[in-house]
């Protein structure tokens, strides 16, 4: 090791240096000079003239600067030392942690605590000078640690880090609209043309294709990391799932050993219940009520959801009641219900759980027990709006967790939801076939086939949400949801040729409307809530910001 001169004790010999006839200092080991005589033995012409590998003329040039004759006296060689380092074994993170601890064999002079760095500021690594009442330039090992693991260490947040999550959950909205048209028009195609009206067992085939989110996100994380093997992709993908959800679990960004320590799962699994049941009992309500009441009246009551969402996120995620966010979702319902009673058609009305109803002449089709079907489709709205803000509550990372975590962990999520419903939700299957019910028949041909991309568009869909969730707020998604309804329509438009009816033009353009206000107006909620985050973050004075 290499040390300050002034590091030595008295009983450590110094560097010995002499000069041959070229001028250059010859090295000698500080342990040789107790192998020979103290006495000088005349040097021979060859060997003072002979190359040697200590002479200076032989070493390169960065060891030469460092071994000039002004600066022999900065320098000393610990042999002592330099053997206990290498052979303690400790790899080079745990080096770096017991760097700081007093060595047996560190000299105990008046000036061995003096920093090894010289005393400018460009060569320092953030350190601050300190005065202890002993006089030396540095405080007891103990009182230094004691202050830097007084409090949580604090993680800079980019400026762009509210802008980042808008750009993926942009590109998320996109993804959700694309896949739900898709989604809707076979859905409505499968029950009004091929007569294939299951609905549970099409609830349960949409709800347990989502488990197959994590490993689509799997494959397509690996493509983009192949350079990685597969060991260590496979370990840090296994690392972050397991501490964003003790993140989740603690709704805290800085895990703590206690936290850490602790598994996760048995919360996540009992999450994955209690969300899942809310979604299915609001899914299922939509499938009850479809044949009992009128598409208009279906369309116009269940996508109402959006305003419990936010009546439930100033309850349960403790929002500000705000004018602008509930003047925009007013808007998009009363674009809904122009949509719905506007027109003499029926509209046709995506469903967020596989079905969908409506695309027939208003009246064409009884509507049976309207006023129960109405009650029961306003119950699912209800808990619609609960469970996506149960989900954001209960199983999103908190605030300030970065887009691309936030994005893997809802995939997971989601995946947990298909295995829920994959190896649970289908015990009613039986019971409605054996109650004669809903007699349970798999489909066949071009209903199969069709029922297939479906069901892969609703779990597209559906991951899709749940990102969007997860990155902004249940509010925002309910209503850009309602965005489908107008989008469905130019579709039709598109594949039939059937011009826009005015009511569908009026109601698309109040919900585009209000959407973008409410995105703006959670845009800015978003940034003011990163800034107050950092303010609350920074202490001024501590020896942490003076480090940095």
């Amino acid at each position: 090791m290499i040390k300050g001169a002034h590091d030595a004790s008295p009983d450590v010999a110094n560097i010995n240096s002499d000069s041959d006839s070229t001028g250059d200092p010859i090295f000698t080991p500080p342990d040789s000079e107790y192998r020979f005589p103290t006495s000088r033995l005349p040097e021979h012409p060859q060997r003072r003239n002979s190359p040697s590998p200590l002479r200076l003329s032989s070493l390169p040039a960065n060891i030469k600067e460092e071994l000039l004759p002004e600066r022999q006296q900065q320098v000393h060689f610990d042999e002592e030392e330099d053997q206990s380092a290498s052979g303690s074994g400790l790899e080079e993170d745990e080096g770096d942690e017991m760097a700081g601890r007093p060595s047996m064999h560190r000299p105990s002079g008046g000036l061995s605590n003096t920093p090894l760095l010289r005393d400018d500021k460009e060569g320092r690594r953030g350190r601050t000078d300190y005065e202890s009442p002993e006089g030396s330039a540095r405080p007891p090992f103990v009182a230094r640690r004691s202050t830097f693991r007084s409090r949580s260490p604090t993680y800079p947040v980019p400026e762009n880090a509210t802008r980042r999550k808008y750009i993926y959950a942009a590109f998320f909205l996109g993804l959700s609209l694309i896949s739900f048209v898709v989604q809707t028009e076979t859905a409505v195609y499968i029950q009004h043309e091929l007569k294939w009206n299951k609905h549970y067992a099409m609830l349960w085939l949409t709800h347990s294709s989502w488990s197959l989110l994590w490993p689509m996100q799997l494959l397509i994380i690996r493509i983009q990391k192949r350079k990685l093997s597969w060991p260590a992709f496979w370990r840090r993908h296994k690392y972050l799932i397991r501490t964003t959800a003790q993140m989740v679990q603690s709704q805290d960004l800085h895990l703590t050993t206690t936290t850490t320590s602790k598994s996760p799962w048995p919360y996540m699994l009992k999450t994955t219940a209690f969300v899942t049941t809310f979604l299915t009992v609001a899914g299922g309500s939509w499938y009850v009520a479809v044949d009992m009441t009128s598409p208009s009246d279906l369309t116009a009551i269940y996508n109402c959801s959006a305003f419990f969402a936010y009546v439930f996120s100033i309850w349960l995620l403790h929002d500000k009641l705000r004018f602008d966010k509930m003047f925009s979702v007013g808007l998009a319902i009363v674009g809904v219900l122009v949509v719905a009673y506007g027109d003499k058609e029926d509209p046709k009305t995506p469903g967020q759980h596989g079905g969908a109803s409506g695309g027939k002449p208003g009246g064409s089709g009884p509507a049976n027990n309207r006023l129960v079907g109405n009650i029961i489709i306003g119950i699912g709205s209800v808990l619609y709006g609960l469970y996506e803000v149960l989900y954001k509550k209960l199983a999103c990372p908190p605030e300030g967790t970065s887009p691309g975590r936030g994005m893997i962990f809802a995939n997971t999520f989601g995946t947990m939801i298909g295995l829920f419903t994959l190896t649970v939700l289908w015990i009613p299957l039986p019971i409605l076939h054996v109650m004669d019910v809903e007699r349970f028949e798999l489909p066949h041909g071009k209903a199969a086939g069709l029922l297939t991309i479906s069901t892969l568009s609703n779990a597209i869909f559906s991951g899709s949400f749940l990102v969007l969730m997860s990155l902004t707020s249940p509010v925002l998604s309910s209503v850009a949801a309602l965005l489908t309804i107008f989008l469905v329509a130019i579709v039709d438009w598109l594949i039939t040729n059937k011009p826009l009816s005015a009511a569908a033009i009026v109601g698309g353009c109040l919900i585009i409307v209000a959407f973008a206000m409410l995105s703006w107006a959670t845009y800015r909620e978003m940034d003011q809530e990163r800034k107050k985050r950092e303010e609350e973050d920074e202490v001024p004075g501590s020896d942490m910001d003076e480090d940095a």
